[in-house]
């Protein structure tokens, strides 16, 4: 404010008297206060043209106005129930977890003995991924039913898409533009599948007229059958090469999950005694996952002082040495089409 009612003084006449607490002085102060009020208007709608001031809301509307794409919600995990007894399991009967984790059936079946039912998570989000032999319980008890569990975990239930991802996935679109079924429209098409992470083009890799996509989830784990089958009805069903999918007429599209290179890894600890060792390990494992979740389909390989950086960072961990990756001190090369995945981790 002080600036502005500066530059309107400074506007008018010294032959006026300017002094504070004089008319001219006042009649400015006044103009000043409201300018500034405008001004602070001003330069918060310019910021509203700047898609990385954007959150929300505000970021799906700019977004889905200039280039048409729209945020990928989440997702609902799905599995199936072994089922005993002799009864009807209807669409949209419950079952849960001891934890009140809750799924319906995804159909109406007739159980007699033993049967399965496809179920659904309630809730949308990574919530409904639950282990195998976890769901057991009926909320409300079904006619006949006694006995429901999954010998198999949930899985296929992803988060809404972040606003990072979502203007990740705008600047693709302006910076690198999808026409006519290049490479970018298949990155573009694979995106738009909900549950999908990092994506991998191979022109013509079998042969003239083809496309292979290779996907990971959004944990940057090689992608289920699942999210798959969704991937390439998207965009090809079939492979066929028919046009009936995003792909033009006589593209066939080939969409696979990238190869998991399982990273076993041994490590000797200095550790905090404020932790136990399972609180330890479990420490180590989430901060090598971050750092794995940041190279998937990024870099061509594991750096092997990054791993020792991850286990230096994690809670309860002082200090570390002899630390081995797949029983080897150096990086681990990661093929084009795979995704480093951790696997055993032996903390000494």
């Amino acid at each position: 404010m002080d600036e502005i009612l500066k530059k309107l003084l400074d506007a008018i006449n010294d032959a006026y008297d300017k002094t504070e607490g004089y008319i001219v002085y006042d009649l400015m102060k006044a103009v000043s206060l409201v300018i500034s009020d405008y001004d602070i208007k001003l330069d918060d709608m310019e910021k509203l043209l700047d898609v990385d001031n954007l959150t929300g809301t505000l970021l799906d509307t700019y977004i889905y106005q200039r280039k048409g794409i729209k945020r990928i919600q989440a997702t609902y995990a799905i599995g199936q129930l072994n089922v005993t007894g002799n009864g009807i399991i209807n669409q949209g009967d419950l079952f849960e977890t001891v934890s009140g984790i809750q799924f319906m059936a995804n159909e109406t079946k007739t159980i007699t003995g033993t049967g399965t039912i496809n179920i659904k998570a309630v809730v949308a989000g990574t919530n409904g991924n639950v282990p195998s032999n976890r769901i057991v319980q009926m909320p409300v008890t079904l006619s006949g039913i006694t006995v429901v569990i999954n010998s198999q975990p949930t899985h296929d239930g992803y988060v809404q898409e972040t606003d990072n991802n979502l203007r990740e996935r705008y600047y693709i679109a302006i910076r690198t533009p999808a026409t006519s079924g290049n490479l970018n429209h298949y990155y573009l098409w694979a995106k738009e599948v909900p549950g999908v992470g990092g994506v991998k083009v191979f022109p013509l890799e079998r042969g003239a007229n083809t496309v292979e996509v290779v996907i990971i989830d959004q944990n940057e784990l090689p992608a289920s059958q699942t999210l798959i089958d969704s991937v390439q009805e998207y965009i090809d069903p079939n492979s066929e090469g028919l046009g009936y999918g995003q792909a033009p007429i006589g593209a066939y599209c080939y969409v696979i999950p990238a190869i998991g290179l399982s990273l076993d890894l041994s490590v000797t600890v200095t550790k905090d005694t404020g932790y136990t060792d399972a609180q330890i390990k479990s420490n180590i494992e989430s901060s090598i996952d971050s750092y794995l979740d940041s190279i998937a389909f990024v870099q061509s390989y594991v750096s092997y002082a990054a791993i020792g950086n991850a286990i230096y960072g994690a809670d309860g961990v002082i200090d570390y040495s002899a630390l081995t990756i797949n029983g080897g001190i150096s990086n681990i090369n990661v093929g084009a089409k795979e995704v480093a995945v951790l696997g055993v981790v032996t903390v000494a």
